[in-house]
């Protein structure tokens, strides 16, 4: 792999940068403007509540157009039936996602994480969100609650080649390894434009070999590849985690899969508001009015009747999702591996598109034209009975739902499962259990299956992991419960980690920008991580606070965990173990 390196300088207080490597607060003096600047609305020509006959079109129906919407009708008083949200797909939910029957088994393509300390708007927005299950509660207090009577506490992190569990209390560093790691967090992110992690590490490449590389790896889809930047951020908003990381006990569960608990409730709100959802609707491309401000005119789609153009009156306002994890996402079953084509990602292609028509919309290319580096592949195991997971529980040591990911470190496609709270699906009957995996190395041979992980079919992976969890004399045992194996193929399901440059990312609110936003895991936030919820739906507060001029509330800040004396020393202690 071809990467531009740069030779990073030797810090005079390299050993004052132990403590830096948690952010001690002395050292890391990292300031908040940029992040206060996105939480200042400005008047953008737009009033809210001023005009009735105003639409807002949300390009994309995954979480961040769903939250903007919500935050619409709470915070602006908006009429559902002026929102319109565009979805190229089927259903709503974007990457947020879970399907499937008894009969034909259930399908997760990820699971996203959520995190009680951090997900400052996540928890916010939807504290204002009724459950669909618990008449007089929110969202937010369903998925507390449940958390709290199944908590995380992971016995089996790591399991090498003998299917041994490995002892990871130690985080496996040498003093190199601390000393680069401190040496970045006192590096301005200015200085670390189109770096990944494995030039920063490449005078120490021991710390690839540590186990604290390989839960961080596996836990948050990191490579050797990845961007430095968000690497650095990772380690800076997650600090408090990195005390805990063999355990996982920050991790909050919600009580189903993420479409049932987290898209289902948020779309329920909104159709009772009467929000507008076009599905099965592709935006093509963008107009904009000539000059140097950024205002949309018209939105060009693909329906199932045919092109149609939405033309905008003064006032509407567009706010796209330009990025998409999950694009060119395929499926596969029990004898069939998913297609692995990377060819049209939808969302990268558009955000393409507009990118070459005004300056300060970003750009897509790093993001979305390296699929060998971005990809990855998953899996959901449907079965009948428990006996699978009765075995996994004896192996582990964890009931289901108390677990976390459990990485098999010598497999050839790092692969790593976890096992969820049964039921995971609202429609799952009671003899009925599933589990989820994914491979990292989807283009390496199996170290059982001679094929590549993208090559195999549902089964085939299964074949692997029995294999790596020793149950060889239960194979066809445990194949008979199988009701099936169902793989995904996600060319770009780590696209946002790709190495960039700062301004590869359009700001939420570009400069200019008269009536348009943009949403996802590809615009800039300071401080804050991608592949996050909470990324998601503090974009959409963001791009409508900014555009609707919102000033009697505000967009929660980024909680400092970085500058907690007391997380600090936590986590010190912890990388000297």
């Amino acid at each position: 792999m071809s990467r531009k390196y740069k030779t990073r300088s030797n810090h005079p207080f390299a050993l004052m940068s132990i403590g830096a490597l948690l952010g001690g607060a002395a050292i890391w003096a990292i300031k908040l403007k940029e992040e206060q600047d996105h939480q200042k609305a400005r008047p953008m020509g737009i009033d809210c509540v001023t005009n009735e006959h105003q639409q807002v079109y949300f390009i994309g129906g995954g979480l961040a157009s769903l939250a903007g919407a919500a935050y619409l009708i709470r915070d602006c008083q908006f009429k559902g039936e002026n929102i319109h949200i565009i979805e190229g797909m089927h259903i709503l939910g974007g990457s947020n996602d879970g399907a499937g029957s008894m009969q034909k088994g259930f399908i997760c393509r990820g699971g996203r994480m959520l995190n009680e300390e951090t997900y400052e708007n996540f928890w916010e927005l939807f504290a204002s969100i009724p459950s669909l299950e618990y008449p007089g509660k929110s969202v937010t207090e369903e998925i507390l609650n449940f958390d709290h009577h199944h908590p995380t506490h992971a016995q089996a992190r790591l399991i090498n080649k003998e299917g041994e569990i490995l002892d990871v209390r130690s985080m496996g560093f040498n003093m190199a390894d601390r000393l680069a790691l401190g040496e970045l967090m006192l590096t301005p992110e200015e200085k670390l434009d189109d770096l990944t992690i494995e030039d920063w590490f490449k005078d120490t490449p021991h710390f690839f070999t540590t186990n604290f590389w390989y839960m961080w790896q596996t836990t948050f889809a990191f490579q050797k590849w990845s961007s430095l930047f968000e690497f650095k951020r990772y380690m800076e908003r997650m600090i408090f985690e990195f005390s805990r990381i063999e355990t996982l006990e920050g991790v909050t569960r919600t009580p189903y899969n993420q479409y049932q608990s987290v898209i289902l409730p948020l779309k329920t709100y909104l159709e009772k508001h009467k929000v507008d959802f076009s599905i099965n609707a592709k935006v093509t491309d963008l107009d904009f009015a000539p000059g140097n401000d950024i205002t949309v005119t018209a939105i060009h789609l693909e329906t199932e009747s045919g092109e149609e153009v939405i033309q905008l009156a003064k006032g509407d306002v567009c706010i796209m999702t330009n990025g998409c994890m999950t694009d060119c996402a395929t499926l596969g079953d029990f004898d069939t591996a998913p297609e692995y084509d990377p060819s049209k990602p939808l969302s990268g292609m558009l955000w393409a598109k507009i990118a070459k028509k005004k300056p300060g919309l970003g750009n897509p290319a790093p993001f979305f034209n390296h699929p060998s580096e971005t990809n990855w592949e998953s899996f959901t195991v449907t079965c009948k009975g428990n006996k699978f997971l009765k075995m996994i529980e004896r192996f582990s040591g964890n009931i289901p739902g108390s677990g976390a990911l459990m990485t098999f470190k010598d497999s050839n496609w790092l692969m790593s499962i976890v096992v969820a709270a049964q039921p995971h699906f609202i429609n799952q009957e009671a003899d009925t259990t599933i589990f989820w995996g994914y491979g990292l190395y989807t283009n390496r041979m199996g170290n059982y299956v001679k094929k590549t992980m993208r090559q195999c079919s549902g089964k085939e992976i299964l074949v692997e992991l029995i294999h790596h969890l020793h149950f060889e004399e239960d194979m066809q045992e445990l194949m008979d419960s199988v009701v099936n194996v169902i793989p995904c193929m996600m060319p770009y399901i780590d696209a946002q980690f790709q190495p960039r440059k700062m301004v590869d990312r359009p700001e939420v609110v570009p400069k200019g920008s008269t009536n348009f936003a943009m949403i996802s895991q590809f615009v800039e936030i300071p401080e804050d991580m991608v592949f996050t919820e909470e990324y998601s739906v503090r974009a959409a507060r963001m791009a409508i606070y900014k555009l609707f001029n919102v000033k009697n509330k505000k967009v929660c800040p980024v909680t400092q965990y970085k500058k907690r004396p007391d997380v600090l020393l936590k986590a010190l202690y912890t990388s000297f173990r």
